[in-house]
């Protein structure tokens, strides 16, 4: 059941949940990123297109509206209109108010009507303030809507142009050379004014330069000003108040007092009425606006001979629209395509991302696959998920590993077999030769030569079939019950006739050590190979010492859990310290001349190695050199029972 439920990985970690997230993820995201650009791109065009048109239609309305400002009639405004609609790609007309047409720019035989609502009316007595490009130099005030180019009887002759231009060109040398910078600005009237950097007039005052000399109205001025201050006053007059006199910019300061008749006593009404003057009064607010409202009729009154008549604007397109701004031009279709093809690129690019992503570790696959197939050693790939990929390239890194480790054990297996079984063979063959050449007479030391000679192959055969079986985890045991002080006592007994031949003393000294599941046969074979190797390696009057005994057992008979631990330890030689980790390693020895004195194929301890793992256990060694060796088993008791009697 565990192995079922890890074999299934959730949905949102499976690689088609990541696929159909991915997909999912790009289709939104592409979506919205199109809807969004198509949005903004589209409404940004409009409002381009729109804000250019209007920027087109207030400069048609403008340059038209100074045209009725400085002509008393509609006459010649053709060739205008004409110009105009070539710069802007419109069609431009004018009528009257009642509609009769007064120019029009449209090239057809028979133009479409033009549409029930004019754009706006061209007045230059009464601006359209929305759409017209006002000057802020003119005769009027901020709220006047009076064209500031309307000047009428205020444009000034040719003469009078003349002298004003030259005492302005006078005064800004002056100012230039008193290091003020300063030019001479005309405007709509004629008239010349100096203009300072900075607008400021007061600096002037240092100097001996006097700009005030352009201050004085001329004839014409003063002639203007004459009849637009009767025109004014009549205006008020009509409303009961008092008359004003307007300054040159149409300005105005106290009311001026009006002459009226008062009562006289009666013994001197036969004598003639004297006129009685009122002082100047303050004037209020209310004041000041009937002022500015009948100077604004007195001049519409007075500018209305010199400017010619409200007309009817009417701009469209050639079709007769009249809705500006949604025709796209070039530029802003370009801007909407360029758009849409930027998402189109996003999405493809993030779904090749996205698919690179998902591909990659497919590629690193078969790539690892295919070193495999070359023969490399080992061909592994990364691990960077738990997904269905993760977990097959986890898989492959296991079976690249297990299959790296056979082909290791098969070549150190073939190494092995081949030097180990080169010595006796040679042996065997070279007296064979001898005694077919009648160099050595098959006499019994002859025999027992052979005989010994092929004891050994049995013996390196055996080894390595062992090995074999272990390294290949089919090394088969058969526990049971074991008094490790009995099997100790019968390895001490095998080995007893080669150790008093050496002139080595054999004891044991097991005690009351814990009984342990194990295999008789190969326990008994790990123990011999240890005190086989422990008496090759003892000089005379040296001892090799058997003992067990439990570790962390709760008891001295050794019940309850821990380890069993068997040791066998010597006066010999003992082991270098950088020969000690290598001690158990297969066809290793610490003398390299694998002379028969020391004897051995140099895989017993690699034996006793894989036995004691096979029994869940360890093996190790601890040696001085030069005071001899103690090699160690550690065997878990798993099934052990306490000795009883």
């Amino acid at each position: 059941m565990g192995r079922g439920r890890s074999s299934r990985v959730p949905l949102r970690r499976s690689l088609l949940g990541r696929l159909l997230g991915v997909s999912a993820l790009v289709a939104a995201c592409s979506v919205a990123a199109t809807a969004w650009l198509a949005v903004q791109t589209t409404s940004g065009a409009i409002k381009q297109e729109q804000g250019q048109n209007l920027t087109a239609d207030a400069r048609i309305y403008d340059t038209l509206l100074g045209y009725a400002a400085r002509h008393p009639t509609w006459d010649g405004v053709d060739a205008t209109v004409r110009e105009l609609a070539e710069q802007s790609g419109r069609r431009v007309a004018l009528t009257t108010q009642s509609r009769q047409p007064l120019a029009d720019s449209a090239t057809a035989t028979a133009p479409p009507a033009l549409p029930p609502e004019a754009s706006a009316v061209v007045d230059p007595l009464s601006v359209d303030t929305v759409l017209a490009a006002r000057s802020t130099e003119g005769q009027g005030t901020a709220a006047d809507r009076i064209d500031p180019r309307a000047v009428g009887p205020f444009l000034l002759p040719a003469a009078e142009r003349v002298t004003l231009r030259l005492t302005a060109d006078r005064n800004a040398v002056c100012l230039n050379r008193a290091g003020i910078a300063s030019d001479v600005v005309v405007g709509p009237s004629g008239r010349p004014r100096v203009q300072m950097v900075g607008n400021d007039p007061e600096r002037a005052l240092g100097t001996r330069c006097d700009p005030s000399d352009l201050d004085a109205p001329t004839a014409t001025e003063k002639k203007a000003l004459g009849a637009l201050d009767a025109l004014a006053d009549a205006c008020l007059k009509r409303q009961g108040r008092d008359g004003v006199r307007l300054n040159q910019d149409l300005s105005w300061g106290e009311a001026v007092a009006v002459p009226r008749p008062v009562s006289v006593p009666r013994d001197a009404r036969e004598a003639a009425p004297v006129p009685a003057v009122e002082p100047p009064r303050e004037l209020t607010g209310e004041d000041d606006r009937a002022i500015a409202s009948c100077v604004g009729t007195a001049r519409s009154e007075q500018l209305s001979s010199y400017v010619a008549s409200p007309a009817l604007l009417f701009i469209g397109d050639e079709g007769g629209a009249t809705v500006p701004g949604f025709d796209l031009s070039p530029a802003n279709t370009a801007k909407i395509a360029g758009a849409a093809a930027l998402v189109l690129a996003l999405t493809v690019g993030a779904s090749v991302l996205a698919g690179a992503r998902l591909v990659r570790p497919l590629h690193a696959l078969t790539g690892a696959a295919q070193r495999m197939r070359d023969g490399e050693e080992h061909a592994s790939v990364p691990v960077r998920g738990d997904d269905e990929i993760g977990r097959l390239a986890a898989a492959f890194n296991d079976m690249s590993a297990h299959r790296a480790r056979l082909e290791e054990q098969r070549k150190a297996m073939v190494s092995d077999v081949a030097h180990e079984l080169r010595t006796p063979l040679s042996n065997i063959r070279g007296w064979l030769e001898a005694a077919q050449d009648g160099l050595a007479d098959p006499d019994p030391a002859f025999v027992d030569s052979l005989l010994e000679e092929a004891v050994q192959l049995q013996h390196i055969i055996d080894d390595l079939q062992d090995l074999a079986a272990a390294d290949a985890g089919v090394l088969r045991l058969h526990p049971e019950p074991v008094r490790i002080e009995e099997l100790l006592g019968q390895v001490a007994a095998a080995h007893q006739a080669r150790a008093e031949t050496a002139g080595v003393t054999l004891t044991v000294a097991a005690g009351a050590a814990p009984v342990l599941h194990a295999d008789p046969v190969r326990l008994r074979q790990a123990v011999g190979n240890l005190v086989s190797n422990a008496v090759r390696h003892t000089p005379a009057d040296g001892t090799v010492t058997l003992r067990a005994y439990g570790e962390g057992t709760g008891s001295a008979s050794g019940s309850g859990p821990g380890m069993v631990v068997i040791e066998v330890a010597d006066t010999g030689t003992g082991i270098p310290a950088a020969d000690l980790p290598y001690v158990f390693d297969r066809f290793w020895r610490a003398e390299k001349s694998r002379s028969r004195r020391t004897g051995g194929s140099g895989l017993g301890l690699a034996i006793v190695r894989k036995l004691a793992e096979a029994h869940g256990g360890t093996a190790s060694a601890t040696s001085t050199e030069g005071k001899g060796s103690a090699f160690t088993l550690r065997l878990p008791r798993h099934l052990a029972v306490a000795l009883m009697g």
